[in-house]
């Protein structure tokens, strides 16, 4: 069994879930010099409605070298709630819009909370990727002062995205990402186990071998595939229509979650979502659509939906069965698919106490 437990250096530190509360999601915003430039306006109408329906319930802080411009904040002048008021642009350079990966990681330790910010390399030097790298540390050094309760660096090539944890020490990830030679090379899955038990507290490993997706440049990204939800539970993506060039990799990773246990060694619940329908760029590759990726906030459920009824309808409903406390947000996200990516990709959120108020 692909699976391992390893006693961390100190308990004290833990990586919180994502359905634990939070204060804020950090997003970037497209801009010209940005992959999204032959679709500017149409990514932009999609940020922009991710913005507004998660400033509606939390802070947005939202970064890149152009704020949004004005076309779009007029829209909220007739919204009576106002989400422009919990929107905070800070100017920086960004080379991308994907902040899952490159944003802050919570953590709360033995001496206090901060943010957590470890090398992004472009998954494994595939894109540029030196501004996005520097975002979190710009963030610290802000004229006004930190933006960050505290701040640690570390060595190491981790994105958000790569890791799923149910806030007590469990963590949920694939070896393609994690061991992928272009991240970090000289060390062994022993060796990386160990630091990420030292820095966010993981003692309990999961490893997925299988998922891989049709148009995936992640190295199979754990969000789009399985999610770690309350009460031992894993939301994941099923396979798809007959024929679906993904519905191997997606069997035999049902087969994998399927033998997982906790660490009190029961099964995990299962969840299973629907795959869309396949979609297409327009040179023909079928892109990495899931509903597995998903934001959790505090008191809702942020869903990508890609125009497709009934398949967009049975998998809100099935997250709404693990998630019964929270209202399901449905956000049309066939744009951010364009570039492989959807709505969790492009959010990270912000726990409590993280922002230096």
């Amino acid at each position: 069994m692909n699976e391992s437990h390893v006693p961390a250096d100190d308990t004290a530190i833990r990586m919180p879930a994502e359905w634990e509360d939070h204060e804020a999601v950090m997003m970037a915003w497209p801009h010209p010099a940005t992959d999204w430039n032959y679709m500017l306006g149409e990514a932009r109408d999609c940020f922009f409605n991710i913005i507004c329906a998660i400033a509606r319930n939390e802070k947005v802080i939202l970064v890149g070298p152009e704020a949004p411009g004005a076309e779009y904040m007029m829209r909220l002048i007739d919204d009576h709630t106002r989400p422009d008021r919990n929107i905070t642009c800070i100017n920086t350079p960004t080379n991308d819009t994907w902040a899952r990966d490159f944003g802050p990681i919570s953590v709360y330790g033995p001496d206090g909370v901060y943010a957590v910010d470890f090398i992004f390399n472009g998954w494994g030097d595939k894109f540029p990727s030196a501004k996005d790298n520097d975002v979190n540390h710009r963030l610290d050094t802000l004229p006004a002062g930190s933006l960050w309760s505290g701040f640690k660096s570390i060595p190491f090539v981790l994105e958000g995205g790569s890791v799923e944890t149910d806030g007590k020490g469990t963590l949920l990830t694939t070896s393609r990402c994690l061991l992928a030679p272009t991240r970090n090379p000289s060390m062994s899955k022993a060796e990386i186990e160990a630091l990420l038990g030292r820095e966010l507290g993981f003692d309990h490993f999961l490893w997925l071998d299988h998922g891989a997706l049709a148009g995936d440049d992640t190295d199979s990204h754990i969000d789009t595939l399985a999610r770690l939800a309350p009460d031992d539970t894993i939301i994941y993506t099923g396979p798809g229509e007959a024929g679906d060039p993904n519905n191997e990799e997606l069997i035999l990773m049902r087969e994998e979650l399927r033998a997982f246990r906790t660490r009190e060694g029961h099964p995990f619940n299962l969840v299973e979502l629907p795959l869309p329908s396949p979609i297409y760029d327009a040179d023909g590759m079928q892109l990495p659509a899931t509903y597995a990726n998903y934001l959790v906030g505090p008191r809702h459920i942020y869903m990508p939906v890609y125009g497709q009824p009934a398949k967009d309808k049975l998998a809100a409903q099935m997250i709404q069965i693990a998630y019964p406390d929270r209202e399901i947000v449905t956000i049309d996200c066939r744009a951010l698919i364009q570039q492989h990516g959807s709505l969790h990709c492009v959010t990270m959120q912000i726990h409590n106490g993280i922002l230096n108020r």
